[in-house]
Formats: structure tokens, C-alpha cells, sequence
């Protein structure tokens, strides 16, 4: 029998996750304005949602048990993804790493037999995901989103658009993160358990996966392909920018390469938040010397995408009671769309280590619950951590300054059945 604490935290576990899908209505009741307009724009924020919800569990849970009880809780929760996400969001968004990237995109558009404004849209929409791979989930999500922001979402209208692209992206990073053990959280958290190493990861997740994100990639650019010749959905800026044009002088090939050992140096930390916390100090006192090379730093969108995902862990910690048991009494092909299913309302991070958990599982059990895991990371918000930091970068070029879970979910059901259909590829 569940404890009566488990039982709330599930309770408010399930209010967070009908919140994130009724930010639009406090967002609207926001802008109408009024004595209480500050109240409905906090609730409106989606990033805020599983922080404040957590907020209200530790509060329960010092009253009925006492604050020691709850103070206990919460020290042994697990913070390091929250701080990780954050600090190579940060880092991930300096200027001199967006340029560096976007002259690799320019690059490899290049070589595509195809116009520039089509070979540049899926160049951003399938490689930059895939490089995920490489240097994590959550810094080729802030990336893309960037890139998506300053070339294609600036201009208003064209919701349709929008939301499309924001579910292909979302799917994409989610399953782009594969190639490699190290790189997307749901993979990450059960890789040593199953003895899981990069070379098992290509061969039995990661090709499926590029070809999915490939696939997704192109038939999304087919799709708007007279949108983006027209440039009705273009802003003339960034990375479609004809050359790049920036109004600023190029940055110093030596502040890129400073600025790239810094990401090179946080993503092999990224299980060690006293050292590339210490780097994050050291890279926002550099970026303050060379002030000039630099745009706005992403501080508040970090510090409000790690609220969220802290959020995410203190409810999460008490969802074990039932999910891991739904979990075990599964057989692998129920268990592949039940993970995927699950995701979409529980971080697949969270799921794919309680799965872990469960004993007496043989090698197709535990591909079917990572495959289905990462398959259902673009249907919600809090389906793959690096999803609120797309959120967070993307959602002021929406209708209402947010994003509709609803759309999203309808949006991404089209790529997630394209990688569903990889990852269940009888190869």
C-alpha cells in the first residue's frame, strides 16, 4: 500500500500535468490585465509549473511530517540535470557558439542539391539534432531553437508553422541523442545498468534513429516547401540570412574556440555540477571581458528551464509506488507504446531508471522500454528535459506569448509515429 505522501505527490503530479496543458488559459487571463494579472502570468509560464507544484508537495509534506522529514526528502534528491541543463544552456546560446554553428549549417547546406532556403531548414531540423548525439540532448535543443527563433519564428503569424516545427524538433532531439550512451538523460540513466556502451547504442538504436530524424526533417521542409522558397515564414535573419549577415563584425576565431572548449569542457563534466558549475563562473567572467562579441546571456530562460526540471525530480521521486510495478507486468511490444505513452506525462529520464529498477528483464524488455521512451519525448513538455528549454526560447512567437500542449501533442504524433516505426523495424 502507497503511502498517504505518495499519494499526494501523484495527485499533484497529475494538477502539474493538466496545468501545462491549461497555460494558455491563464496566459489569456494575463493579458486581460487586472489586480491579479502578475498571479495569472506565473501560472501562465510553463516553465514554472512543476516548480510550483513541488513547492506545494514540500510544504504538505513538513506539515503532516514534519519540516526534518521534508528538509530530508529534498537532500536526497538528485539536482545534477536541472544545474546541467542549465549551465550548457547558457553556454550553448553565446553568440560565438551560435555563429560557429551556423556556419556549419551554412556549410553542409551547401552541398545539398537543394535551394539554399530548403537545404538550410533541414539542415537545422535533422543535423543540428543529431549532433545532439555529441554535445547532449539539451544544448542541440537550445541550438535548434535559436536557430529556428532568429531565422523562421520572429515574424508573426503562421502558427501552423510554428507548431509543426516545434513538434519535429522536439521528436527529433529526443531520438537524435542516441547515437552515443552519454547523451540523452532516458539512455544515460540505464546505460551502465544494462552495460549499454556507444558502440551498442549505434548499432541498435542510433541508425534507426538518424534515419528517423532524417525523415522527419525532410518531410516537414517538403511540406513547407513553398512557404520557405516564398520566405513567408522567413525572417531574412540568421542562419537563413543570405550570408549570414550580422550588423556586428564577425567574432574572433579565438573567442570561438574559447567558447567551444568551455561546451567541450561542461558536457565532459556533466556528471559533476562542483566542476562545471565552477566553469559556468568562469565562462560568464569571460564573456563579461569580451562584452562585445556577445548577445544577451540566457541566465533567467536557464534559471527558469532548471526550476522546471528540479521540479520535475521532487515530484517524480514519489511516483515509484506505481509506475515501476505498470512498468514490470508488461510484455516488450505492450511495453514499447505503454513508454511512450508514459513519457508524454512523466519525464522519460525518470521512467527508463525506474524501469531499471525492475528485475528479471531480458535484452528486447529493455530495448522496447528505451526505444518507446525516447520515442514519446517530443509529445509533451515534460516528455525529455531539454523540452522546457525549447519551450522557454521559442514561446514568445506564439499566439499569447505561449504555447498550446494540445497543438503540440497533435503536432508531434505524425513524428513520433515515424520513429515509432523505426524503432520497431524487425532489422
Amino acid at each position: 500500500m502507497p503511502q498517504p505522501i505518495e499519494v499526494i505527490a501523484t495527485v499533484l503530479f497529475a494538477v502539474a500535468v493538466l496545468h501545462t496543458f491549461s497555460v494558455p488559459v491563464f496566459a489569456r487571463l494575463a493579458h486581460r490585465g487586472g489586480p491579479h494579472a502578475g498571479f495569472w502570468h506565473l501560472f501562465s509560464e510553463v516553465e514554472a509549473v512543476f516548480g510550483v507544484w513541488a513547492f506545494a508537495l514540500i510544504v504538505t509534506m513538513a506539515a503532516l511530517s514534519g519540516p526534518a522529514t521534508a528538509v530530508n526528502y529534498m537532500d536526497t534528491r538528485n539536482f545534477t540535470e536541472p544545474l546541467f541543463v542549465f549551465v550548457i544552456m547558457v553556454v550553448a546560446a553565446s553568440r560565438p557558439i551560435l555563429e560557429l554553428v551556423g556556419l556549419l549549417v551554412r556549410i553542409v547546406a551547401r552541398v545539398l542539391p537543394l535551394p539554399r532556403e530548403l537545404a538550410t531548414f533541414f539542415v537545422v531540423m535533422a543535423l543540428v539534432p543529431l549532433g545532439g548525439s555529441f554535445i547532449t540532448e539539451p544544448a542541440a535543443m537550445t541550438l535548434a531553437a535559436i536557430l529556428l527563433r532568429d531565422a523562421y519564428f520572429r515574424t508573426s503569424g503562421r502558427a501552423g508553422f510554428k507548431y509543426m516545427t516545434l513538434g519535429v524538433l522536439f521528436v527529433n532531439v529526443s531520438i537524435g541523442g542516441v547515437l552515443t550512451s552519454y547523451a540523452a538523460p532516458p539512455v544515460l540513466m540505464v546505460a551502465s545498468t544494462f552495460g549499454w556502451d556507444s558502440t551498442f547504442m549505434v548499432q541498435h538504436f542510433g541508425w534507426r534513429a538518424a534515419v528517423a530524424v532524417c525523415l522527419n526533417a525532410a518531410l516537414l521542409t517538403f511540406i513547407c516547401r513553398k512557404a520557405l522558397m516564398e520566405r513567408s515564414v522567413g525572417t531574412g535573419g540568421g542562419v537563413d540570412a543570405p550570408e549570414g549577415a550580422d550588423s556586428r563584425p564577425p567574432v574572433p576565431a579565438i573567442v570561438i574556440l574559447v567558447h567551444l572548449a568551455f561546451l567541450v569542457a561542461v558536457v565532459l563534466t556533466a556528471h559533476h555540477p562542483a566542476i562545471f558549475l565552477g566553469l559556468l563562473m568562469m565562462f560568464i567572467g569571460f564573456s563579461e571581458a569580451y562584452k562585445r562579441h556577445q548577445n544577451r546571456l540566457l541566465i533567467k530562460e536557464g534559471l527558469m528551464v532548471g526550476f522546471f526540471l528540479a521540479g520535475l525530480v521532487v515530484l517524480g521521486g514519489l511516483q515509484k509506488w506505481w509506475l515501476q510495478d505498470l512498468l514490470g507486468g508488461l510484455e516488450p511490444f505492450v511495453l514499447f507504446w505503454g513508454a511512450t505513452a508514459l513519457t508524454a506525462i512523466t519525464d522519460n529520464a525518470a521512467l527508463t531508471y525506474l524501469g531499471s529498477l525492475v528485475e528479471g528483464t531480458n535484452e528486447a524488455w529493455r530495448y522496447m522500454l528505451v526505444a518507446g521512451a525516447v520515442t514519446g519525448g517530443g509529445l509533451t513538455v515534460i516528455a525529455n528535459a531539454p523540452n522546457p528549454a525549447g519551450f522557454a526560447i521559442l514561446k514568445n512567437h506564439f499566439p499569447d506569448g505561449s504555447i498550446s500542449s494540445g497543438r503540440l501533442f497533435l503536432s508531434a504524433l505524425g513524428p513520433t509515429l515515424v520513429a515509432a516505426a523505426m524503432f520497431l523495424l524487425p532489422v
